[in-house]
């Protein structure tokens, strides 16, 4: 999947060699540790003009690659409970058609580079495009990199979860409009 703007040009390739090149070291660390945790190899390649533009169109980018792919039939709800170190992060994951993010994430100590509107603009890029909502919620936590990261981790464990095949449709309308 390519998308390309003024601001950005980006590709995610999920189920591809694992080549993450976005020339911010923070959201590959982040993109690395999704995938992994999602059970996907991927690519992905960006150029860009400002990081908050990046993050945003990763996202969206990654959202329509995930929604491009998803079976007839996927499980649609996902979620995980991630420690790191001082960070114990929840995330939920409904992929239903209805883009909805709530991004509680809170800590004492910044670190270069991560930043929480960042990671938000990564997960309302994502959930628009995937047509999910997705709830974060920081547990407890101090340094700004281990609850990111944990944000990350916990995110691929949900969606891996949400993307698999499922036996039937998941939804109690029997239709699910993503």
């Amino acid at each position: 999947m390519r998308r390309t703007t003024r601001e950005t040009d980006v590709t995610v390739e999920l189920n591809s060699t694992g080549e993450i090149e976005t020339g911010d070291r923070v959201l590959e660390h982040m993109l690395t540790a999704l995938f992994h945790y999602m059970g996907r190899s991927a690519r992905v390649k960006a150029e860009y003009d400002l990081r908050h533009h990046l993050w945003e169109d990763v996202g969206i980018t990654l959202g329509e690659e995930l929604r491009s792919k998803l079976p007839e039939r996927f499980r649609r709800f996902g979620s995980a409970i991630m420690p790191m170190d001082d960070a114990l992060v929840l995330v939920a994951v409904d992929i239903s058609g209805r883009p909805y993010v709530s991004a509680e994430l809170s800590f004492e100590e910044g670190e270069e580079g991560f930043e929480k509107a960042l990671a938000r603009e990564f997960l309302w890029g994502l959930a628009r495009s995937l047509r999910a909502t997705i709830h974060v919620k920081t547990l407890s936590g101090v340094n700004a990199h281990h609850v990111i990261e944990a944000t990350f981790k916990g995110l691929g464990v949900a969606l891996g979860q949400a993307i698999r095949e499922g036996e039937r449709v998941e939804s109690t309308k029997g239709l699910l409009e993503v």
